[in-house]
């Protein structure tokens, strides 16, 4: 396989202590500036209130509807194509609101790394 493509592995995905599931779809030291990872909220699920450290985080809504919350205000809704743009440093949850999957794209700039991870509470 070439260095310019990595094929997806489903059975990657894990269950992160976020509340959510994880695949990571790019995430190197190779490349600082920008991880992809897909997050799934299950029905009735939410991620837990945290913050990341010197981190942009995008998310892109790929399937479902949720509420999404950011920095304290009120909680705003979510649906499949919105994108959500979740300035560093401040606190971020989202909810599924609906009977299926929430899943999204988590776009971080720069990339995603463990230490950078606050949770809030």
């Amino acid at each position: 396989m070439s260095d310019y493509l990595r094929s997806l592995d489903e059975s990657d995905e894990y269950w992160s202590e976020e509340g959510c599931f994880i695949l990571e779809l790019a995430n190197a030291a190779a490349d600082e500036s920008c991880s992809i990872a897909r997050a799934r909220v299950p029905a009735g699920g939410s991620t837990r209130p945290h913050a990341l450290l010197n981190t942009i985080e995008r998310y892109v809504i790929l399937e479902g509807s949720g509420l999404v919350e950011i920095d304290g205000l009120s909680p705003e809704t979510v649906s499949r194509y919105d994108v959500v743009q979740i300035p560093a440093d401040v606190s971020q949850k989202i909810t599924n609101a609906g009977d299926t999957d929430l899943v999204f794209l988590c776009i971080c700039t720069p990339r995603f790394q463990q230490a950078c991870y606050v949770e809030l509470g």
